[in-house]
C-alpha cells in the first residue's frame, strides 16, 4: 500500500498542484542561481553564456560544473521535503515507504548489486573494445570528483526518486484511484526530463526507449516492493558508477573519470539490452529475495479508499 501512504497527510488535489510549483521553483529557479552566478562570473556578458553542457563544463571546469549542476538537485530535494512536511503535513517516512521505518538494508542491497554488475559490464566493454576508450585518470581531479560525486550524486538521484516515484506517484494515484496510471505517467515523465540531455542529440530519440524503460523499471520496483528503497539504491549506484568510471564529450556527465569514451556514438544493443534483458533479470532477483507476489494487483490494481486505508491502519495499531 505504498501509494495509499499519501493518505497519511493532507491529500487535497490543490495541494499537489501547489506542491509541484514549489518543487519546480526550488529545483529549477533557486537551485540554478549558483550555476548562473558561476557562469556569469566567467564571461563578459550574459549574451556570451554557453547554452550546452560541453560549453558550460569547459568554461567552469568539469568538477566545478558538476558541483554547481548537482547543487540544484539539493535545492529540489529540500523543496520536496518542505512541501511534504509543511504543505501536506506528511512524514518523510510515509513518502519513502509503506514500512514503519525506512529499510536501509534494501537501499544498500540494491546499490551493491547494481554497482557491482554495472561496474563489471563497463569493465568488460573496455576490455573487449579497447580502441573505444582512453585512460583519463588524473589523481587530484579524480579525488575531487569522487568527493563531489559521493556526496551530491545520491542527493541528485534521491530527489528524482522522491519527486517522481514518491510525490507524483502518490499524488497521481490518489487522484486516479489506481496504480497503473501513476506508473505510466511517472515513467514517461522520467524519460521526458532527459530530453535535454546531449545524448539525445547524438543518438536520436531512440534513446528515449532507454530512459522511459528505466523509468518503468524503477516504478515497478517501487510498486512491487511498496517503497522507494530499492529504487533509491539502484539509481544512486547507476549515476555514481557512470560519473566515476567513464565519461564522454556527448554525455550529460562530463567528468574527470577514469576512462573517456572516444567511440563514435550510435544507437545499438547497449541501449536495449538493459531494458529487455538485464532489468527483467534484476526484477526476478528482487522478487525472489523479497517474496513479491500478486504482480497484477500491485502494478495495475485500484487503491483502497482513504476511509478503508485509515480503518485498516487503526486496526493494525
Amino acid at each position: 500500500m505504498y501509494i495509499e501512504q499519501g493518505f497519511k497527510g493532507r491529500d487535497d488535489f490543490w495541494r499537489y498542484i501547489i506542491g509541484v510549483l514549489i518543487i519546480f521553483v526550488g529545483w529549477q529557479i533557486l537551485g540554478m542561481i549558483p550555476l548562473m552566478i558561476g557562469l556569469v562570473s566567467k564571461v563578459d556578458g550574459i549574451g556570451n553564456l554557453p547554452t550546452d553542457v560541453a560549453g558550460m563544463s569547459s568554461l567552469l571546469g568539469s568538477n566545478m560544473f558538476l558541483f554547481l549542476m548537482l547543487v540544484s538537485f539539493a535545492f529540489g530535494l529540500v523543496a520536496t521535503f518542505f512541501t511534504t512536511s509543511v504543505l501536506h503535513q506528511q512524514k518523510i517516512v510515509a513518502l519513502t515507504t509503506s514500512r514503519k521505518k525506512i529499510d536501509w538494508s534494501r537501499v544498500f542491497f540494491s546499490f551493491a548489486i547494481w554497482g557491482i554488475l554495472s561496474g563489471i559490464l563497463m569493465g568488460l566493454d573496455i576490455y573487449l573494445s579497447p580502441d573505444d576508450y582512453v585512460l583519463n585518470f588524473k589523481l587530484q581531479p579524480f579525488l575531487i570528483l569522487a568527493v563531489i560525486s559521493i556526496i551530491l550524486i545520491p542527493i541528485q538521484t534521491s530527489f528524482e526518486e522522491y519527486f517522481l516515484r514518491g510525490y507524483l506517484m502518490q499524488g497521481i494515484g490518489i487522484v486516479a484511484k489506481n496504480k497503473w496510471l501513476p506508473l505510466v505517467m511517472t515513467s514517461v515523465t522520467f524519460g521526458l526530463l532527459h530530453l535535454a540531455n546531449p545524448e539525445v542529440d547524438k543518438l536520436g530519440y531512440g534513446i528515449m526507449v532507454f530512459y522511459i524503460g528505466t523509468g518503468f523499471f524503477l516504478g515497478i520496483l517501487t510498486l512491487m516492493d511498496e517503497g522507494l528503497e530499492l529504487a533509491l539504491g539502484f539509481h544512486a549506484a547507476n549515476n555514481l558508477i557512470t560519473a566515476l568510471l567513464v565519461t564522454a564529450d556527448w554525455t550529460a556527465f562530463q567528468t574527470d573519470s577514469i576512462y573517456r569514451d572516444i567511440s563514435n556514438p550510435e544507437l545499438g544493443l547497449d541501449v536495449f539490452v538493459p531494458i529487455f534483458v538485464i532489468f527483467p533479470i534484476l526484477l526476478y532477483i528482487f522478487s525472489k529475495k523479497y517474496n513479491w507476489t500478486n504482480w497484477k494487483e500491485r502494478l495495475t490494481g485500484e487503491i483502497v479508499s482513504k476511509e478503508e486505508f485509515l480503518e485498516e491502519k487503526i486496526g493494525l495499531e
